[in-house]
Parts: C-alpha cells; sequence; structure tokens
C-alpha cells in the first residue's frame, strides 16, 4: 500500500488536480473565475437555475478516485444570495462500501440509504442582519435559499463520525467530491487535524497548541484574510459537523457559536457511535432520520458514580441521554485537566444477538419505562456494547453476562388486543400483540419472533408489502416500521395525535372525533377531500399539506350527500333534514354560495350517495323534496330545471314507486338513472324528463347503489349482498353476470378512477379487478370481475395473475373469467315479463382447492367440467312451455392479452382517425414543405438506426422517418406512413431502409421500404394485423424478416429482392425480438413469452421453408418472458429476460449453458460487438459487459450466475440514462454507439471516455404550445410534464430547459424585446402559476400566483409592461413582470374557460377609444372581447363583444374550442371559428360591426394560426390535417405528415415559418406560397 504521508498535515485539493486545467477536474454549465472583493483573490464561481446542470466534479472520471484519507473536510465557500446549492462527497467506508454524503440548503430534513446520507445546511448571516436575529430567535439558521447578507464560510466536516454514527461504518478515504451551483469557492482541503479557521499562527503559538495534539491554526493558503485589529468571527462564518453546540438540530449542519478552545481529536476508527461534548435528548434515529426534539435542562451524574453505559443499536441509533459536558462520568479534578471525553470499547460477551435491554440507571432522572413516560426508550437487539470511560481508563464492575436475560416464550395475548391479528403474507405464520411486544408464531412449529420497541399497548397493525410490518402505540402516538423477515426495525415517527387506534399502510389516518362520518368526496384535481359527519359538520382536509381547510356547520342533520362538480369549481351537500347547499371549491376555504331549505328528499335512506353530478359539471340531480321526484338542477346557481314524478311512470303498477339511487352517464349527460323501490333502473333524459329505457327485476332486493364506467359501457350495481355488471346499452343476450361475495348487504358500489377495477363497501371493503377489454377488442362476452382476496394463509390464497395482464393492483392478470351458462336475460320493455328466479354461484379454480366455494346450483343444470379460471353462473327458470327462451352460450376462443412487457411495442391510444378526404397536394406545387422535424419516438421499439461506416443515422417520430447527417445537421424526411412507426431495420450495405407502422382505420400494418439514395419507396408490404413488433435483414441482405405483435404472433419471411412472402410461421404466444445469425447462413432465432425460438431457412430451387423449433426458458431464471436476443459471432446467443437476467445459448445444441443477473429491471435491449455486450432496461442503467469468458465454457456445462473461476462475466462500465432504453446501435468495436430512451432522446455514448451526448431531444409527454421569439433566434415549447424548453433556431439543438415538477405548463410566450440579454419566457402552469425565466441567465426570474386553477392562456402586452394570463375559471389577470403584483383581474368570462388571448400594437382612435395596443381574449362558450389598452395609464376599456351562436353539441368528445385571432395586415379584422352552425372561418370588421365574410371548412379547428405573409392561415383539425388556406382567395392545400389530431400550429413573426404539433410530434415547415 502507498504510503499516506504526504497527505500530512494537509491536502490543498485544488491544487492536487490543477483545477484551473481541467484534465484531471471537470466543469459543466456556467462555471467562471473572478476576484472576489472581501478575499481579495481568485475564486470559481457555479451559477445556474438547476444545480444539477452546473457543476465542479473532481476527478473528471468517475472510475477515478481522490485516494484522501483525511478524517475532516473542509470546504472555503459563500453560498449565493437567494439561490440553493448542492455538495455531493463520495466517501470509500474500509468495507468497500461508497456512500454518497450530500449538504444542500434545497434540503428540508435529514433523509438517509445504506448509500446516500443527506443533510440540510442551514445558512448562517451577517452579524447584527435581521436574518441573523431571526435565525436566533428561532434557533436554528435561515432554511431555504441563502439570505442576502450570507458571508465567506469555512465548513469542517468529519467524515469518520459522520459514516460511524450513521452507518455504522469505518470511514476509509475521500472518493470524488461534487460542487455543483450556486455558491463561490475558494478551495478545499482535507486533513486529520481539527483547524480552527479563527485561530492564527500567532495565537496557536501562544496557547501551545501544536499539530501533534490534533489541532492548530488553518494553513495561510487556505484562510481567509482578517483586517488588522479585526475580528475574523465578524466577518465569516466556521460551521462545523458535528456541531460543539449545546442546542443545535443533530441532523443540520449550520452555524456553530465560536469555541473559546479547541479540543483535541481522536484518531480512533472504530464504527462506534461517538457523541459530541453536549448530548441532546432526543428519539432513536431510524435510518439516521432527523428528529429534532425539544432541548431539556441537563441533569449531572452525582460523583464517584459509575460511568453511563451506552449500548450499539445498528438500526435505531442511540438511547438518548443528556449530560453537561464537564460531568460525564468524571471526578472534578479530571474535568480540570481534560477538555474532551475518550471513547473506548468493552469486550464482547456471547449475547447471541438476542438479549433486549436498556442501560439506564434510576440516579440518572430520565424517564423511565412507564405508564408515565415523556420519552420513548428503544429496545432492540444488542450486538456489542459500547462504554463511556472517564480520561484515567477505569473500568466499572457491572453484572455480566450482558445481557442476562433473553425473552424466549409468550402465553397468551395479554392487554386486550386480540382483535390486532394478522396473518403473514405467506399465511405460514400469525403476528399479534402482547402489550408492548409484537408477536409473530409460526402455526406449524408454534415457534415465536418478537419485535420489540414500543414502550407501551400496540394499538394498531398493518402489513406494507411481503417485508413491512407497520405498529403504532396509543400513548404519544408512535409509529414504527419493520422488517418483517430481519425484525429490526428500520423507520420511527411521532404523529402529533392523542391517540392512534388504527393503521393503513402506509398512510397513517389518526382522526380522532366523537363526531362519526358519514359521507366523503374528493376534489377531481387537487389533494383535497371533504367528509360529512353525522352531526351535520362538513369538513375539508388538505391530503398534502395535512391540515383542515375548512369547516362548514350549516346543515342541522346527518349529511346523506356530498360531491364535488367534475371541472373542481363547485362543491354539494345535502343533509337528512332536506338541506342542499352550494360552495365555491376554487378558494381555500370553500366559501358558502347558497343553502337551499327542503328540496331534499328527508331522511338517510339514500345516503352516503344522495346527490349526482353531471360529467359536464352542468348539471345535478337528488332525490327530493319527496322520495317520488327526482330534481335536476343547474349545479352553478342550484336553480331547478326539472322534476321528473316516478311513481307515474308505471300506471299498471298496484304500488307508488318512490326514487332510491339516481346517477349520471359521464359519456352521455342526456342520460340520467334512478333506481327505484320497484327494483327498477330508468333512463330519463336529463333535458325532457321523457323515459328513454326501463329494466326490471334488476335484483332480488332493492338496488342499493348504482354506477356507470367513464365509456358508458358498463351499469354496475348492488343489491342486498350481490354485485352486478350490465351492458350498459342493454343490447346483448346476456345482459349481466352477478357475483356474490360479501355476506351483508352492500352499501355503495363505484369504479376505480384507473376504470380497471371495482370497490364495493357493505360489512367489508371488497377490491375487484375489471377484466373488460377495450371496446376495439371486445369480440366475446367474459365475465368482468375477479375477487381481490385480502391477506390469507397460503393454502387458501388464490393467485392474482391472470394469463399476463396488469390489473389496477399493479399484479398480472390471468384469463379473463368465462361464464359457464347463461345468467338471465332481463327484459327492456314491461309488456313482455318471464318470472324468474335468479341464483348466483361463484365457484374457485382448481389451482386454490381449498377457497370454499359460495355456490347454490340448479338440479337441472348441466354438469361442467372442472376449468383453470373462475366462472359465475347465473340459472334462468321458466316453463316448461316457454323452453325455447332458454338460451346457450358457447365460449368463444381466448382473445389475445397484452403481454406485461416494455420490450413490446404497443401504439399510443388516439382517438383521431386520418380523414380520407385529405388529398396531399401535387410534388413540387406544395405550399409547405417539412424543413425539420423535433424530437424521436420514445414510444417506438428498435426504430433508430446507425451505420457508422456508411454514414447513415436515421429514426422516426410519428409516422416520418428521419435520416439526419451528423455532420450537418440537415435532416431528409420519407413520409409514407399515416400511423406511429413502430421499428425499423437498415440492410447491411445500409442502402435500404425498412419502416413499419400500423395500418389506419384497422387496416392492417404497413411496411414501407426506402431507397436511402433517392428516399424514394421502393416496395410495401402489409401483412400482419396488429403492429409490427421487429424488422431484421439477414447478414448477407438476402432475406427479410417481419414478426407480428401479440394480437397475430406470426414471423414472416420475405425475399429481399421482390419482398415476396417465402413463408411464415405462427406461435402461440406474443414475440419481442428476432435476429438473423450473422455468422451462419439461414439461421434465425426469435424470443417472446414462449421461450426461444431457433429458426432454420431451407432452400431448394426456388422454394424456401423456414422451420421453427421451441425451447423453454432455463429453469434457473423462473417464470420469465425472453424480451430481446443477439448473437455472438461464435454460434453463441445471447438472450434476455424481463426480471434483469442474461442468458447464454449454445445454437448447434440449443442448450442455454450459463445465465447472469445483469440488471434488477427488465432488459430490452441486447448488442454484441466482439468480446463486448451492452444490456439497457427499464432501470435507465445502460451497461457494458466484457464477456470474453463465455468463450472458454463448454457448452456440456451449466454455469449459473457465471461466478466459477474462469467463466465469469465483468461489467466493465455503465451510465443512467434519463429513462428506459428502446433501442441503441454501436459501432464493431462498442467504442461508440448511439442509444434512444422513452424519454425522447437520442444519446451519443462514447465508452473510451466515458462521455455522453444527447443528439436528439423531445417531449415525451402531450407538448401543450410551441411559440417563437420575435427575433426567429429561438423558439420555446411547453408540455404537459412541466418543462418549458428553449432552442436555438435554425439548428433547432436544446439550449436550456427550465423544469417545473409536478405540474403541467399548459402555455408559453416570449417577451417582446428583441435583446438576447433582456429577452424571457414566460409560462403557465396547472398550480395557477405563471414564472419567467431570463434566458441569458438560464434561470427563473420571477414566480407569480395570479391564479388559483390552471393557466391556460398567456400572453405578454405589445408594450411589455404587462403580462395578460387566463385561468380555466374564465378569470384574466393583468400582473407586472416587473414586481409580479396583479394589477387587476378580468371577470367578463367567468365559468368559461378560456383558449386564446392575443396582443397586438394598434392605435385604437379610428376605433373612438383611447389606447396604444388592442387585446383579444376568446373562451369556450363561443365568446371573443376586444379590448383597447393603454397599460402604462392604467387604462383597458372593453371594445367590443362578440358572441357566436351553436346547437347543443351531442359529440361523445369534448366540443371544439373557440379561437380568434388579429388579422396581422388589418388588425381592425379578426378571424374567428369554433363550434357553430357551421364549420367555417368567420371575418369579423371592429369598425362595421359586423361578419364580412366566411370560409367554408371540411371539419372543425383545433387550432389556428394567421401569418403576416401572403393572406395565409393555417387550420390543424382532428382528422391529422394541417390545412394551408389563402383567405383572399379560399384555395388550399391539405398536408398529412402528423399521426394524431392537430393541437397546435404557429406561424413565426416573418411568416416564413410555420410549427405543427400533434401530441410530441413538433414538425417545422418552411412557407412557401399558394
Amino acid at each position: 500500500m502507498a504510503s499516506k504521508g504526504w497527505q500530512h498535515p494537509y491536502v490543498n485539493i485544488f491544487k492536487h488536480v490543477r483545477v484551473e486545467d481541467w484534465k484531471r477536474s471537470a466543469k459543466e454549465g456556467e462555471v467562471s473565475t473572478c476576484t472576489d472583493k472581501r478575499l481579495k483573490c481568485s475564486v470559481f464561481r457555479i451559477r445556474g437555475s438547476v444545480p444539477a446542470n452546473s457543476f465542479i466534479m473532481i476527478p473528471k472520471n468517475i472510475n477515478q478516485s481522490l485516494g484522501l484519507t483525511g478524517r475532516f473536510f473542509y470546504l472555503l465557500f459563500r453560498p449565493t444570495p437567494g439561490k440553493y446549492f448542492v455538495v455531493h462527497l463520495d466517501v470509500s467506508a474500509e468495507e468497500g462500501q461508497v456512500v454518497r454524503i450530500s449538504f444542500s440548503n434545497m434540503f428540508k430534513e435529514f433523509k438517509s440509504t445504506a448509500t446516500w446520507l443527506q443533510f440540510p445546511f442551514l445558512c448562517g448571516a451577517a452579524k447584527d442582519s435581521v436574518y441573523e436575529s431571526t435565525a436566533k430567535s428561532a434557533r436554528h439558521g435561515l432554511v431555504g435559499p441563502a439570505p442576502t447578507s450570507v458571508r465567506w464560510t469555512c465548513l469542517t466536516l468529519d467524515l469518520q463520525y459522520t459514516l460511524s454514527v450513521y452507518l455504522n461504518r469505518c470511514y476509509s478515504q475521500l472518493k470524488s467530491i461534487k460542487l455543483c451551483a450556486n455558491m463561490a469557492v475558494k478551495n478545499m482541503f482535507t486533513s486529520n487535524l481539527l483547524l480552527d479557521p479563527g485561530l492564527s499562527f500567532s495565537e496557536a503559538k501562544l496557547m501551545g497548541l501544536v499539530s501533534s495534539e490534533g489541532t492548530g491554526p488553518v494553513p495561510r493558503d487556505m484562510s481567509f484574510p482578517v483586517p488588522k485589529g479585526g475580528s475574523w468571527h465578524d466577518l465569516y462564518d466556521h460551521i462545523r459537523f458535528p456541531s460543539g453546540g449545546t442546542k443545535l438540530p443533530f441532523d443540520s449542519i449550520q452555524k456553530d457559536p465560536p469555541r473559546p478552545e479547541a479540543s483535541c481529536v481522536s484518531d480512533q476508527r472504530r464504527p462506534i457511535r461517538e457523541e459530541p461534548c453536549f448530548v441532546s435528548l432526543s428519539k432513536p434515529v431510524q435510518d439516521r432520520v432527523s428528529l429534532i426534539q425539544q432541548i431539556t435542562a441537563p441533569k449531572s451524574i452525582p460523583r464517584n458514580q459509575p460511568p453511563m453505559v451506552v449500548t450499539e443499536i445498528p438500526e435505531l441509533g442511540l438511547v438518548s441521554t443528556q449530560h453537561s459536558d464537564d460531568s460525564l462520568g468524571q471526578n472534578t479534578d479530571q474535568q480540570e485537566t481534560t477538555g474532551s471525553e475518550q471513547f473506548t470499547s468493552r469486550p464482547f460477551w456471547d449475547t447471541d444477538d438476542g438479549g433486549v435491554h436498556v442501560h439506564l440507571h434510576p440516579e440518572d432522572g430520565f424517564s423511565q419505562h412507564g405508564e408515565e413516560s415523556e420519552q420513548e426508550v428503544a429496545c432492540t437487539p444488542v450486538p456489542r456494547p459500547v462504554y463511556l470511560s472517564s480520561s484515567n481508563e477505569s473500568r466499572q464492575q457491572k453484572l455480566l453476562p450482558d445481557p442476562i436475560l433473553r425473552l424466549n416464550r409468550i402465553i397468551g395475548f395479554g392487554g386486550a388486543t386480540t382483535k390486532y391479528a394478522l396473518w403473514s403474507k405467506s399465511g405460514d405464520e400469525v403476528v399479534y400483540p402482547c402489550h408492548a411486544i409484537i408477536v409473530s408464531m409460526k402455526i406449524s412449529s408454534n415457534q415465536q419472533r418478537f419485535f420489540i420497541g414500543h414502550t407501551d399497548k400496540v394499538s394498531a397493525l398493518a402489513y406494507g408489502n411481503t417485508t413491512l410490518l407497520a405498529s403504532a402505540h396509543r400513548s404519544h402516538s408512535v409509529v414504527r416500521v419493520w422488517d418483517y423477515h430481519k425484525g429490526k426495525c428500520l423507520a420511527m415517527s411521532r404523529i402529533h395525535a392523542h391517540s392512534l387506534s388504527s393503521l393503513r399502510y402506509p398512510t397513517l389516518y389518526d382522526f380522532a372525533s366523537e363526531d362519526s362520518p358519514c359521507s366523503v368526496a374528493f376534489h377531481p384535481s387537487e389533494q383535497v377531500f371533504s367528509c360529512g359527519f353525522s352531526s351535520g359538520i362538513v369538513r375539508v382536509f388538505d391530503i398534502s399539506a395535512a391540515k383542515l381547510l375548512a369547516e362548514h356547520k350549516q346543515h342541522r342533520g346527518e349529511v346523506v350527500g356530498l360531491a364535488f362538480s367534475p371541472d373542481g369549481e363547485f362543491m354539494y351537500s345535502a343533509d337528512s333534514q332536506g338541506s342542499l347547499a352550494l360552495y365555491n371549491a376554487t378558494e381555500e376555504d370553500l366559501n358558502v354560495i347558497r343553502v337551499v331549505c327542503n328540496v331534499v328528499a328527508r331522511g338517510t335512506e339514500h345516503a352516503p350517495d344522495a346527490l349526482a353530478v353531471s360529467s359536464d359539471s352542468c348539471c345535478l340531480a337528488f332525490i327530493g323534496p319527496s322520495e317520488y321526484i327526482v330534481t335536476i338542477a343547474d349545479s352553478r346557481s342550484l336553480d331547478e330545471l326539472l322534476h321528473v314524478d316516478v311513481s307515474i311512470l308505471d300506471v299498471q303498477s298496484p304500488r307508488l314507486d318512490s326514487a332510491l339511487r339516481v346517477c349520471f352517464s359521464p359519456a352521455s349527460t342526456e342520460h340520467l338513472l334512478v333506481a327505484t323501490s320497484s327494483n327498477k333502473i330508468l333512463w330519463v333524459s336529463t333535458k325532457t324528463g321523457r323515459l328513454l329505457r326501463e329494466v326490471s327485476k334488476v335484483h332480488k332486493h332493492q338496488c342499493s347503489s348504482l354506477a356507470v364506467s367513464e365509456d358508458s359501457r358498463f351499469l354496475l350495481t348492488a343489491g342486498h349482498n350481490a354485485v352486478k355488471v350490465w351492458d350498459y346499452n342493454m343490447q346483448l343476450h346476456i345482459n349481466s353476470q352477478m357475483f356474490i361475495g360479501h355476506s351483508q348487504p352492500i352499501r355503495q358500489v363505484g369504479f376505480t378512477p384507473d376504470q380497471l377495477g371495482v370497490v364495493s363497501v357493505g360489512d367489508a371493503i371488497f377490491l375487484w379487478d375489471f377484466l373488460a377489454l377495450p371496446v376495439d377488442s371486445l369480440t366475446d362476452s367474459r365475465s368482468p370481475l375477479v375477487i381481490r382476496h385480502t391477506p390469507a394463509p397460503k393454502s387458501a390464497q388464490p393467485h392474482t395473475e391472470v394469463n399476463g395482464v396488469r390489473l389496477s393492483n399493479g399484479m398480472p392478470r390471468r384469463t379473463a373469467p368465462l361464464p359457464s351458462s347463461p345468467p338471465p336475460r332481463l327484459d327492456i320493455s314491461t309488456l313482455d315479463q318471464v318470472d324468474q328466479g335468479v341464483l348466483g354461484s361463484l365457484s374457485i379454480c382448481d389451482d386454490s382447492p381449498t377457497v370454499p366455494p359460495a355456490s347454490v346450483a340448479d338440479p337441472s343444470s348441466d354438469p361442467r367440467p372442472p376449468s383453470s379460471f373462475l366462472r359465475v353462473t347465473e340459472l334462468t327458470h321458466t316453463s316448461p312451455l316457454n323452453s325455447s327462451l332458454t338460451e346457450a352460450v358457447e365460449l368463444k376462443g381466448k382473445k389475445p392479452v397484452r403481454p406485461d412487457c416494455y420490450r413490446h411495442f404497443i401504439p399510443r391510444f388516439k382517438t383521431s382517425t386520418l380523414d380520407q378526404a385529405a388529398v396531399a397536394p401535387q410534388a413540387g406545387e406544395e405550399g409547405l414543405k417539412l424543413k425539420a422535424v423535433i424530437g424521436y419516438n420514445g414510444n417506438g421499439r428498435s426504430n433508430m438506426v446507425w451505420s457508422p461506416d456508411r454514414g447513415l443515422f436515421a429514426y422516426s417520430c410519428g409516422c416520418v422517418v428521419v435520416v439526419e447527417y451528423l455532420h450537418t445537421g440537415i435532416q431528409r424526411h420519407l413520409q409514407c406512413h399515416s400511423e406511429e412507426i413502430s421499428c425499423l431495420a437498415v440492410t447491411h450495405d445500409a442502402q435500404t431502409v425498412a419502416s413499419a407502422a400500423g395500418g389506419s382505420n384497422a387496416s392492417r400494418s404497413l411496411i414501407c421500404i426506402w431507397d436511402v439514395q433517392n428516399g424514394t419507396c421502393r416496395s410495401t408490404i402489409s401483412y400482419h394485423r396488429g403492429a409490427v413488433q421487429s424488422l431484421a435483414f439477414s447478414r448477407d441482405d438476402r432475406f427479410f424478416l417481419s414478426v407480428g405483435d401479440f394480437s397475430e404472433p406470426e414471423v414472416a419471411l420475405w425475399s429481399s429482392k421482390t419482398f415476396q412472402l417465402l413463408s411464415s410461421v405462427s406461435v402461440s404466444g406474443p414475440l419481442h425480438d428476432a435476429a438473423f445469425n450473422p455468422s451462419a447462413a439461414g439461421q434465425l432465432a426469435c424470443v417472446g413469452r414462449q421461450g426461444a425460438f431457433f429458426g432454420l431457412i431451407h432452400t431448394q430451387g426456388s422454394d424456401v421453408d423456414l422451420k421453427v423449433q421451441r425451447v423453454k426458458a432455463p429453469s434457473e431464471v423462473g417464470e420469465v418472458e425472453l424480451t430481446a436476443l443477439c448473437y455472438h459471432t461464435d454460434s453463441f446467443l445471447f438472450t434476455a429476460t424481463n426480471r434483469g437476467h442474461v442468458c447464454v445459448w449454445d445454437v448447434n445444441t440449443q442448450r442455454c449453458f450459463m445465465t447472469w443477473e445483469a440488471d434488477e429491471g427488465e432488459i430490452g435491449v441486447l448488442l454484441c460487438r466482439g468480446n463486448h455486450l451492452l444490456t439497457g432496461s427499464n432501470t435507465r442503467w445502460l451497461r457494458l459487459w466484457e464477456v470474453e469468458a463465455v468463450r472458454g465454457v463448454k457448452p456440456q456445462e451449466k454455469v449459473c450466475s457465471g461466478e466459477d473461476s474462469g467463466t465469469s462475466v465483468v461489467l466493465e462500465q455503465e451510465i443512467m440514462l434519463d429513462g428506459t432504453t428502446v433501442s441503441a446501435a454501436f459501432d464493431t468495436s462498442m467504442d461508440m454507439g448511439i442509444v434512444g430512451t422513452t424519454a425522447g432522446t437520442l444519446w451519443y455514448i462514447n465508452w473510451s471516455d466515458c462521455s455522453s451526448i444527447r443528439l436528439v431531444s423531445g417531449h415525451k409527454t402531450q407538448v401543450n404550445d410551441v411559440v417563437f421569439s420575435s427575433d426567429e433566434r429561438h423558439f420555446a415549447t411547453c408540455s404537459e410534464d412541466g418543462s418549458v424548453r428553449v432552442w436555438s433556431a435554425p439548428s433547432n439543438e436544446l439550449v436550456v430547459q427550465f423544469q417545473v415538477l409536478n405540474q403541467a405548463c399548459g402555455c408559453v410566450c416570449w417577451s417582446p424585446s428583441s435583446s438576447t440579454e433582456s429577452a424571457c419566457v414566460a409560462g403557465g402552469y396547472s398550480d395557477g402559476t405563471l414564472r419567467i425565466f431570463r434566458l441569458s441567465s438560464s434561470e427563473m426570474e420571477m414566480k407569480l400566483h395570479p391564479h388559483q386553477v390552471a393557466v391556460t392562456a398567456i400572453q405578454y402586452s405589445a408594450d411589455g409592461h404587462v403580462i395578460l394570463s387566463a385561468g380555466k375559471n374564465g378569470l384574466v389577470a393583468v400582473s407586472s413582470p416587473m414586481n409580479g403584483a396583479t394589477i387587476r383581474i378580468i371577470r367578463d368570462h367567468k365559468g368559461a374557460p378560456i383558449t386564446t388571448i392575443q396582443c397586438v400594437n394598434e392605435q385604437c382612435k379610428n376605433l373612438k377609444l383611447e389606447g396604444k395596443e388592442m387585446w383579444l381574449a376568446a373562451s369556450a362558450d363561443r365568446r371573443v372581447s376586444v379590448w383597447a389598452a393603454d397599460w402604462l395609464n392604467d387604462k383597458c376599456d372593453l371594445l367590443d363583444w362578440l358572441t357566436f351562436p351553436a346547437p347543443a353539441y351531442i359529440g361523445d368528445d369534448s366540443p371544439p374550442p373557440s379561437l380568434a385571432a388579429f388579422c396581422p395586415a388589418d388588425p381592425g379584422l379578426l378571424v374567428y371559428t369554433g363550434y357553430g352552425v357551421e364549420k367555417e372561418l368567420s371575418f369579423y370588421s371592429l369598425a362595421k360591426k359586423q361578419i364580412i365574410k366566411t370560409i367554408a371548412l371540411p371539419d372543425w379547428a383545433t387550432c389556428l394560426s394567421l401569418s403576416c405573409h401572403s393572406q395565409l392561415i393555417a387550420v390543424g383539425s382532428k382528422g391529422r390535417v394541417v390545412k394551408l388556406i389563402k383567405s383572399s382567395s379560399g384555395r388550399f392545400q391539405d398536408f398529412l405528415q402528423h399521426s394524431d389530431s392537430l393541437q397546435t400550429c404557429r406561424f413565426s413573426p416573418s411568416g416564413k415559418l410555420l410549427f405543427t404539433v400533434a401530441y410530441n410530434e413538433i414538425l417545422l415547415w418552411e412557407v412557401q406560397d399558394l
């Protein structure tokens, strides 16, 4: 081992790596050098809006290490005022583990994992500043961004202490350092000496301090200058961690008060629980999570008392104690001569790690274990006792062995906690509490395990998954999370409630009230819910902030109904006394708008869902004022619109029918469903009150609840203890299926928000998986429900996997259950009724035989053989004379199930279809020429090809193949597809590219064969019914292979010359990947769910035959799907699995002889070049393996995991990308390549220097807006993922990205300034905020919050003095970009979302109004307001108000948007389009106050833009068509290059360029003319 003497007494890190050369260090982003006025020397300044994007990293190569062994790390820096910074230190422990220590003023609390410690940094402030006084009063530093008076700081971090206390590890060396924006840095150094930066050399000499004692002053080249006569502490801050202060938070880094003298430092390196001189009283620290407790007064130990023993507790931390630093078990004379405590370890006696004890002395005065304890005392197995001894190393006598008792067995429950017993997930153990101890007992052997740590009776238990157990005890409401298998406590927290009686993993509900909740409703878009109580109180809670938002007491009786409107603007509540209340849900306190009395039917029979709101938020329905009347009211005012008397609908009935439940149909707001007391469901028109449909005898008993799926295909009802699922349209022979699982009446049923599940509530809460297939793939009758059981013993627990389809709970599905005999056919009219006795049965499949069936068999029913899926039977009983009415159901073949495998291509769901009437213009006459495609389709699979030798680089975006020349950035576009392209393939001579995409209008998929040289389509293939999963050319380019997706898993072999079908093979399960053998002619392979398929091509004359042999996946990897494959040159085949394994096969014997686990997730990309193998997975890791050892394995041998000597594979390098790997192409040496990810990014990877460069970048989610800057040098885009991206033109390269987490950015605009220095981008977000970003500094300049709802439109005024923004609620805000103030709110459009805001610089004198500019706003209710404004003089007057008539919209989707714009050539002319009587563009004259011209459109417009050049108008439609129109003549052209409906189109300011956007496809066009 090399000597470490060169590191003493310190190491100047910047000098050691010669940081200014940037050879051994790296910089990224805005890193510069400047001269600091205070220090009078050069410092590094790191700036950036996102700290992770601007940094200094030492060393440059992540595979190298600094190797600095100094215990203390010193950082001389100054945080940038008003900004955040982050510092990462990678340190190595002696065990070899690398741990990252991070601190930042961004961190709100301490967090910890086994490999990462995150400490909050609390910035100090200048002496006597307001910040310092604030911090002092709060007894902590300034949390958040650094104050303006932040000072230069010397941070001293004890690395040995940090690893020892927080991770129980021994510190070895400092590996690397990463300094991230925003800060100024002078230098860094390491040392084994604890140095005092405020101590000069002369002062140290006078005090007699020498380095041999472990302390001294800071070296001169590392010190801060102090003027003569000045004080170091008046100018700078010294922060030491751990802190030596008495009242500082234990797990935060902040300013330490100056100490009068330095203390010596022990060089001890054992991982013991070292304590600072002042030990604070706190709870045990699990995973070293900081819980800052109240400071209590210290109490001394009497003289001559033995020292206190502090026991090592590896998982929970120390039993907290508190003493003053001068009385820790030491005599008075010793206290005068020593300044620090020495920590020594005692021998370890055999405790078998099972002892449970706590070391506390009654004389200490600490809280005792008992009913009156104020602090929790941790009890845990003790691996090793550690002692605090006095300086003379004296040891005290004590009782041995320690511990002397160990808990062996508990008999009985005790503590009256019998109702909290749980079964383990495996079903072979029962878990229950006995007083403060939790017992897990194995049923077969009665063996007990104990979970010890609580200090009071355990009051609640809950399982999280197979490994986590949560528990709580009542007093002080302490919650613990345990590793169930290891019996260790992983975390502990204290809930601020009086007591706890229930746990639900992982969420804890600690609501305590004598008032019982009766109904609950969630806000549709915010983390807010409301709860109604039996007393009539309605409370509203904020989940994210865990606070009560509002409490309303206007009700006199029990709350029987509670609902939010789907748009989130209103809330409604009803009580048992007949009152109905309307609330404003856009305000935080939900103010009451109106209360109406005696309108709801009295009583609690209709609870808890007495209210129903239509999906368009326009109507509210309820039963009242009597039980015979259903009322439909206006949801915004509670004005009554319609009364329906259900008692008179059946005149032949001898009884009056009353209403029980009401429910709107989500997809058809004209349908209101009413369940009646006569066991009927009525379909009532909400417009006329007319009876549309009726179904009788719904259940044996009255219907207690009903719900409709979002697509209105299914109706859900509950009656007594049965759940029924119905065909909503009642047009099938068998319209319902019944399920019995509850033993008591069901109170409520409903669909889960994702429509993948059903919830039924009664005696218990049942969660059912909804197995109905999408409407386009439903061809047979299937039972849509399967019950999801609660945890049960393993022998009685049914499987939750049904054939690989993902369920609502995230588990894979089995095959959907099929009905075994026809259920009752219910009548739709009241004239032809058949007496029906309905009996339901529920039987469980053979693989779970111990579940008792709950079935009632009919003697006349035919016996059925046992099957492997859940069966539900409903029998129809008719008279013998009507036996012909009995219908039989023939079970059809199983429908193909979508594989739960990311490697399998699934087209993005679209509701749009290509307009078949659109015709592309003739070649050479196009008014638009496609200039560039922005982005890459990360939803494709293997949809990027690269031939480094030939210089070909191609990828897909939407339905376009982009051929790009990397050295120039010029693009060529191959356009023939109309749907999303799934995959690409290239011949080995790089002359031909094949692309595959789905067919339009349910036609077969289309494969296009392209000539790369001239960009023409040579041939097309339309063969596969579903999407094409994979394409491949043989090594000699003689054959071409195509593979169908899961709907038709077929392998087709084609001739590469004629592209005629030569042979095809169908398989039974989905195929994921295919490839030809590069070293053996006529060999190929495919992989999929059923295993590996080895193919051999037999050629005899002109006849070609493909033979395929299937081999299952090796048993060593378990039940897996093979997802990817690639060939090795030496007759080896590599395959990957969806569980991260790599299998190596001998091609000749078709036998797997080697496996290893290469990733924790699913591997979707495999690539082999020489002796290197590349793996890419959904964990975002890209790994390079050296696999030369595979050649040395004999195929007869079986090597699992490749760990034997001489057979191991080596992980050479790895890199984490921004998304899941979906495509990859590398050169023959695997040195460099290109990789595509699901984030829409194409990365250039160079393994030789470990670098990665973003080649192509795009949005992963929907792009909401795109706009050019005024000088057209940049353009900005925004999307649903909350990002605002700025791109350079004409290179189309990403310049900067501003990311806001957990928000969507709906609109973006540029400031009118043409100067790059002053140019700003403003974005509007879903939380109602506006954010202004400055391009020159790449930072957010200001955040405004003028709206309470999502921002839908934003625009700078023409002069840039104000920003106009509009929200979803129709309010328009005028804000100042200078100070962020909201100047005025315009409420004229309130209630309808604003779709457009536009400002133009136009004098308004000719319109008889004063103003220097005009602006307009268009709203979804087809209204346009035009305004004249002079913002400098605070003038804004309404110029005109336009309302466009329209009939009632009857479509299934939302109506087309209302769009308006000023004509660039004549701002006095306004163009409008939207839903109306006709599909047209209307030209409205502001001077004449009338429409002067219209242009008819074939489809409703979804976006609109007017060019200032040549009177051109661009219109986008849902039919995926961009229509370019000449407004003067009406001439137009259609362009069909998008694969989805258009949502945005925007001309550049000059009119020479046009952007069009469909979902995340951004196309840039050059505008010619028409």
